[in-house]
This record gives C-alpha cells, sequence and structure tokens, in this order.
C-alpha cells in the first residue's frame, strides 16, 4: 500500500467502488423521503434542518472512503474486507434517519444513536485502512496518522454527542464544532504533512457518479408523482404525462448541466484548489437529493395529502434547482476567479424562470409551474452547448499556457 501513480493512464472506478456505491442509493432515498414527509405536512424548517444534517453525513462518508481509495486502492482482500464494514456502517446509519427526522420534526432531543452506531462501524473499517497506510507508506506515515488522529476525535465526538441527547439548538451548535474538525483533518493531512497520491481523473469520475446516483432520487420522485397522477383505472391522465415528462426533462437537464463542466481537467491543472471543489459539491449532492424530494412533495400535493400551498410545493423544486446551479457555476468561477458575464447571464435568465415558475404554480397550476421549473437545467445546457463549451475550452488553455510558463 505505497500509494498508487496517480497519473496512471486509464484510470476508472472499480468494481467495488461501483458496489460500494450502492448503499447510497437506499441512504438518499430514504433521507429525500423523509425530508418530502416533513414538507407536505408543513414542517418546513425541521425537515430542511434534519435533512442537511443526515445528506451532509452519507455524502461525507462517501467523501472518505473515495480519496482514500483514490490514493490507496490496493483491492486485496484485507481491502475488501475492510472496504465492506464500511458499507454495513452506512446500511446502519440509513437504518437511523428516520428516527433523526422524527425527533427534529417534534422539537424533542435529536436522537441519532443509532445512526451513530452505523458510523462507528463505518470509522472501524477508515481507520483501519488508514493504520495500514501509515505501516505501508513510511513517506506519508503521518498524513495518515493525522487522518486517523481527526477521524478518531471527531467520532468520539459524534458518540458523546448521541448519548447527550441534546435538543435542536446545542445539537447544531455541537455539530458544528465536530464538523469544523471533520473537514480540517484532510485539510490539515495534506498541506502540512505531505498530498496522498490522489487521481485526478480518478476523483472527478467518481464525484460524477455520485451525482448520478443522487440524481436517481429525481427519477424515484418522477415515479411517485405519477403513481399520484394516474386515472381511476391506472391509465396515464393529461396530468400524469405532465409529471412524467417534466420530471424525466428536468432530471436530464440537471445531469447534462452538472457534466458540461469539465471538473477532469479543471483539477487536473488546479490541484492546489481540491478542497474547495471537493467540499463545494456538498451543495451540489445535497441540492440533487432535494429536487428529487421536491418531486415527492408534488405526488403528496397532487393526492391531495399536502398541508401546504402550491406556492411552498414549487419553491420544494427550484429551491434546490437554485442551490443546484449557483453551487455548479461557484466552482466554475473557484477555477477561473474572472468576472463572466456569460455565466451570469445564464444564472439570470434561469432565475426568472424560477420566478415564473413560482407565480404560474402560486396561481392555481400547480403542474404548470412543474413544466416551467423542469425547463430551468436546459438553460445551462442550451448555453454550453451553444457557446459554453468554446467558452470553457479557452479558458482551460489560458490556464494550460499559464502552467506552462511558470517558473519551475
Amino acid at each position: 500500500m505505497g500509494g498508487r501513480d496517480p497519473h496512471e493512464t486509464g484510470r476508472a472506478a472499480t468494481a467495488l467502488e461501483l458496489l460500494y456505491d450502492l448503499v447510497f442509493v437506499v441512504s438518499f432515498a430514504v433521507a429525500g423521503e423523509e425530508l418530502a414527509h416533513a414538507v407536505a405536512a408543513d414542517h418546513v424548517s425541521a425537515g430542511v434542518i434534519a435533512f442537511c444534517m443526515a445528506t451532509f453525513s452519507i455524502v461525507w462518508a462517501w467523501i472518505n472512503f473515495t480519496w482514500f481509495a483514490s490514493a490507496y486502492d490496493t483491492d486485496d482482500w484485507i481491502y475488501r474486507l475492510l472496504a465492506m464494514v464500511q458499507m454495513i456502517g452506512i446500511t446502519v446509519f440509513a437504518l437511523g434517519v428516520p428516527r433523526i427526522f422524527e425527533t427534529v420534526e417534534h422539537g424533542e432531543h435529536v436522537d441519532m444513536r443509532l445512526s451513530v452506531i452505523g458510523y462507528v462501524i463505518m470509522r472501524v473499517g477508515l481507520i483501519c485502512q488508514w493504520l495500514r497506510a501509515a505501516r505501508q507508506d513510511p513517506a506519508r506515515r503521518r498524513t495518515a496518522m493525522v487522518y486517523v488522529a481527526t477521524l478518531t476525535v471527531a467520532q468520539i465526538g459524534w458518540v458523546v454527542v448521541s448519548q447527550l441527547q441534546p435538543a435542536v439548538g446545542p445539537m447544531l451548535a455541537m455539530f458544528a464544532v465536530i464538523l469544523a474538525v471533520e473537514i480540517a483533518g484532510p485539510v490539515i493531512a495534506e498541506t502540512r504533512f505531505g498530498s496522498t497520491p490522489w487521481h485526478a481523473h480518478h476523483i472527478a469520475e467518481r464525484y460524477g457518479l455520485l451525482a448520478i446516483i443522487t440524481l436517481g432520487e429525481g427519477v424515484v420522485g418522477t415515479v411517485a408523482a405519477l403513481g399520484a397522477a394516474l386515472g381511476p383505472e391506472g391509465e396515464i391522465t393529461t396530468e400524469g404525462w405532465i409529471v412524467v415528462a417534466a420530471g424525466m426533462v428536468m432530471t436530464f437537464g440537471l445531469w447534462w448541466a452538472y457534466f458540461s463542466v469539465d471538473h477532469a481537467q479543471w483539477l487536473h491543472l488546479e490541484p492546489r484548489k481540491s478542497f474547495g471543489w471537493g467540499y463545494g459539491h456538498f451543495v451540489i449532492y445535497i441540492a440533487l437529493a432535494a429536487v428529487g424530494a421536491g418531486l415527492h412533495v408534488v405526488a403528496y400535493a397532487l393526492e391531495g395529502e399536502s398541508e401546504v400551498g402550491d406556492g411552498v410545493v414549487i419553491l420544494s423544486m427550484i429551491v434546490p434547482i437554485a442551490l443546484f446551479l449557483v453551487a455548479l457555476f461557484g466552482i466554475y468561477t473557484y477555477f477561473a476567479p474572472v468576472a463572466d458575464p456569460y455565466h451570469l447571464g445564464l444564472l439570470v435568465v434561469s432565475a426568472a424562470l424560477m420566478v415564473l415558475s413560482y407565480l404560474v404554480a402560486s396561481g392555481g397550476s400547480l403542474l404548470g409551474g412543474v413544466a416551467i421549473a423542469a425547463v430551468v437545467p436546459w438553460v445551462t445546457v442550451l448555453g454550453y452547448e451553444t457557446f459554453g463549451h468554446r467558452h470553457q475550452s479557452g479558458q482551460l488553455d489560458r490556464h494550460r499556457g499559464q502552467e506552462e510558463q511558470a517558473p519551475a
């Protein structure tokens, strides 16, 4: 376990990594359904708080495994068994997510004990991996041990908090403190003690695969909304056709927009910006999962089981879309920090469509608002397919030129 070549040609996701990702399908589905239920029951703020806590924890577990795997994937029997232990941990975590939502919604002491047990199981596997790397890669021993130390400290913090079961306010304060330890760990390890040999194209592919998995929640939400719009004999009504078209068009548009940005090339040229890129994806993944939850809220509204107005229903879709677009263009701007009127124009047109969607839905046509919301990601898609790709290629070429001219 001496570290893989960060410039290895043809590096791609392994079969084990793809299997590992399947665990997160269930996790995102549970969190999305719980958020939809909370919003439909008019527990919006509580649902959003619980959803952000749960989704952040899900994504962070995935990130921990993915960056380690990019650097130290030996794929021997020890590595595989420890990966399985981590998968068991995430499965247990997902089982505890409904309890987190339930206690946050009812204003009780937040009960995250089962989810923390899942995290303990996962962390046992991950810490063992880092200890193995520390032993077998002496050049990066200090880096690996910083990971071990911060992961251990943070996990002890989660265990203590889960046993205290504080109210929502104190829980958020404690969550922020432990979160700071979690996020600071990789930054300290990689910048002060030597970087692990992660592979830019492999990491970009892995993040893209998780984006696809998260978008799967949009497909599930589309099916749920379609089921609510079926006729009395199970036939697809006009409303049903609108729902299925809007849901799939929106999901496909979000996928297309995400992959319009050449994440691999930017990471390859700007590896020092990997932390901002990687952590910025928290917003992208949370937003994509929330879009699917928004389609679930539409289903509740069509079934007459929603306690909120159509304005709130449509906001449950367009707010996550807005967050996704802001995060996507924010990451792009982070790599190419220049004033970009073209991107600003795409965001302005997208915002105008979202406002129109809200006005139409609030005015009495929920499905009309859903149909307009579905078009929003396509502003970015059309923008890139007409001019944006050449625009991005020019910026990448300029960055390559700057790298070549930089002193050795």
